[in-house]
């Protein structure tokens, strides 16, 4: 494998999860960005208090990332190999959190409205 493109990256993304449970994933993903953006645009501000409920589920979503890769790859954590797989898995982890922050927030906004409005 002596070129890295985009190509090579969904191949590989699709053969760890299976095309369906792979673009299922994306399909969820480009959802909840875009109700996240819509929230945004038609609240205008960031409310405080949603954001910090977010932000206080960010580890559980980190955990729930790292469970599911290694569901997914079936292994388990004594199957670190060295320092790149650890920086895998904290990418993993940071995207879980950040993921899960978001869907929080966007479902906060969606499902109670500002007072007054």
């Amino acid at each position: 494998m002596k070129d890295f493109t985009f190509g090579t990256l969904i191949a590989v993304l699709e053969e760890m999860f299976g095309a369906g449970l792979f673009w299922t994933l994306v399909v969820l993903a480009g959802l909840i960005t875009l109700a996240y953006l819509y929230v945004l645009i038609r609240d205008r501000a960031v409310s405080m208090r949603k954001f910090l409920w977010a932000q206080l589920s960010m580890p559980f979503g980190a955990v729930a990332a790292v469970i599911f890769i290694l569901a997914i790859t079936h292994s388990g954590l004594r199957d670190i190999g060295g320092p790149i797989d650890v920086i895998v898995l904290l990418g993993v982890a940071v995207l879980g959190a950040v993921g899960l922050a978001i869907l929080v927030y966007t479902a906060q906004s969606l499902i109670r409205r500002k007072p007054g409005s």
